[in-house]
């Protein structure tokens, strides 16, 4: 980074411009305000220490608003009884020099784990009971967060995430990260990582060019389409491949193994990289 990129990135302090919004079955259509450290806004709240939390995380030039949001919310709220956390990282999101975002994702994503932190220990919770979801920066961040987080985080979905700035960037998402980790790429090489990153990667239709699609941010949109779609109705059933160059040139016929990609549960043990082709148009699965 250069001493201007720096200069940029520390006008953006997450601790006090990360937003926090909690949707539940109580309140599925209008967020409460969570803040770290007032307990009694927590206590007034319909979040419940024994639910199931669901933390969103919006990427580049996005906000709690997005279409990634407004698509994972009523799924995940259909799907179960969860806390839903909408984080808006808007104020960090929107720099136009990605080098001042990726400085930004790092910075946001320990708040947001300092956030959890608090959120478990007021509240009961513990990290078994998370799923983080991210999107395109906002997918290396779920990453972030898990580990930062004081224990191991259940469940990490990362859908495209993003490629700029992140092939040899250490702190892109890691396998590790929680104890089941799984990425869907939709749009890989432009918007979107090529390359393998969690115990579990899906490349529906090869991974970068969906069928109903016209644009690249289209295909970088239709991974949270899909995993929306995976959490209510299931479907979406990848064969095992070899690697991901496989995947890339869909030469994945040799192995035998089956996974189903997304839903709401991790499958932990599973490792390997899967394709799969879907429908141009709702619904996408094809089985």
């Amino acid at each position: 980074m250069s001493v201007n990129d720096a200069m940029e990135a520390a006008r953006y302090n997450p601790v006090a411009s990360n937003v926090y919004h909690l949707f539940t079955r109580e309140n599925p259509s209008r967020s409460q305000p969570l803040v770290v450290n007032n307990v009694e806004l927590l206590t007034q709240s319909n979040f419940r220490g024994n639910r199931r939390t669901i933390i969103l995380i919006h990427g580049w030039m996005n906000s709690a608003t997005s279409d990634f949001n407004t698509v994972l919310v009523p799924a995940f709220l259909a799907a179960e009884d969860v806390n839903v956390i909408v984080v808006d990282w808007s104020a960090g999101a929107n720099a136009l020099n990605y080098r001042t975002v990726i400085a930004n994702t790092l910075s946001s994503g320990a708040a947001v784990a300092s956030f959890i932190d608090w959120l478990n220990q007021a509240a009961g919770s513990t990290p078994v009971q998370y799923h983080i979801v991210g999107h395109g920066f906002g997918g290396h961040q779920a990453g972030i967060v898990g580990r930062n987080v004081q224990g191991d985080i259940t469940y990490i979905t990362g859908l495209d995430p993003a490629l700029i700035g992140w092939v040899n960037n250490v702190n892109r998402f890691n396998p590790q990260d929680g104890r089941y980790t799984e990425v869907i790429h939709t749009n890989y090489g432009i918007n979107g990582y090529l390359g393998d990153l969690a115990q579990v990667d899906f490349y529906p239709n090869g991974g970068i060019s969906m069928p109903g699609c016209d644009s690249n941010a289209c295909d970088h949109a239709r991974s949270f389409f899909y995993f929306a779609e995976s959490i209510t109705t299931g479907g979406f059933t990848g064969r095992q491949c070899l690697n991901y160059y496989a995947a890339i040139l869909n030469m994945c016929n040799l192995l035998p193994g089956r996974l189903q990609m997304g839903g709401l549960r991790p499958k932990i043990g599973q490792t390997g990289v899967y394709l799969l082709e879907t429908n141009p148009a709702p619904p996408f699965s094809m089985g």
